[in-house]
């Protein structure tokens, strides 16, 4: 496999879904957040189902019960509870903080991981306890009682989701075939969200919503969902997976110079201090983790 393929898909997943926050916070300013994430994960799921079935026939779709059961579960975890809540989340904190915290999740999985007993180094321990204060640090920006705290802790809710989600998923009957996977995921999360759309008051579309709001949808289908997903999951068949982990703190970074280049986002001392504190430690964990538990980096991303 030539090296630049490899490259090109890492520069996709790193820019693209570095860029998702950004967009994710373009889109809530028109638009509902549990009806535009759903909306964007149906297409993008319904999108994936049809060329996975022109290219190898509906029987890619021959799947037991408890494979169907496993990959929507995962997907009402990833998608509707993580970043349904990440995108409800940006309609009240920048974007550069949503990057921030979800770039916690590897260490949530290491917390999934010890709670099951799993072999756990004490150098992983150690930098899942300094990302912890990072991200204390970072959900603490809202005065108590305000939106932007409230916003801070579905952040992290919405995190442990999609740790969980990761976790589960190399612990249950999943489908064999990845993409397909994907696929059934994103149909599931996408319908929990709409369905959520239609209970939850002030998710009817505005009237006279900005061409952009609609732009950074179809941005989030097209490259976040399917390209994103795409190249990631190509990678992890032809990348070490310890390469391919490190998106989870060159993501944050993108994340971060973007709003504040594109948005104007301030970037505060709280915010740089949260983000070196929740970096570094992830950088620590995946170093740990490349040499005793490779196959756990593998944790998706949240955007």
């Amino acid at each position: 496999m030539p090296a630049w393929h490899v490259a090109v898909a890492l520069g996709i997943v790193y820019v693209v879904w570095g860029s998702t926050y950004l967009a994710i916070r373009v889109m809530v300013e028109g638009l509902p957040p549990l009806l535009s994430a759903g909306i964007r994960f149906v297409v993008a799921g319904l999108i994936l189902a049809v060329v996975l079935v022109a290219r190898g026939g509906p029987r890619r779709f021959a799947l037991s019960r408890q494979e169907l059961l496993g990959a929507a579960a995962v997907g009402v975890a990833l998608l509707a509870a993580g970043n349904g809540g990440i995108t409800a989340a940006e309609q009240h904190v920048p974007s550069s903080l949503a990057a921030l915290v979800a770039a916690s999740i590897p260490l949530w999985v290491v917390v999934f991981r010890a709670l099951a007993k799993e072999r756990v180094t004490r150098g992983t321990l150690g930098g899942v306890a300094l990302g912890f204060v990072g991200v204390g640090l970072l959900a603490s920006q809202g005065e108590p009682g305000s939106a932007d705290l409230g916003a801070g802790l579905l952040l992290v809710a919405a995190c442990v989701s999609w740790a969980a989600g990761s976790f589960a998923s190399g612990r249950i009957p999943m489908p064999r075939d990845a993409l397909v996977s994907t696929a059934i995921e994103m149909l599931a999360g996408g319908a929990v969200l709409l369905g959520a759309s239609v209970l939850v008051p002030g998710e009817a579309v505005p009237s006279g919503v900005e061409p952009r709001a609609w732009l950074a949808l179809a941005y989030l289908v097209v490259f976040g969902s399917l390209l994103g997903f795409t190249a990631y999951t190509w990678l992890l068949a032809h990348a070490p997976v310890s390469q391919v982990a490190t998106y989870a703190y060159v993501n944050p970074v993108i994340a971060l110079v973007l709003g504040w280049a594109i948005l104007s986002e301030p970037l505060t001392p709280f915010l740089l201090g949260g983000a070196v504190l929740v970096l570094g430690a992830v950088a620590v964990v995946i170093r740990h983790e490349a040499r005793t538990a490779p196959s756990a980096l593998a944790a998706e991303d949240g955007g």
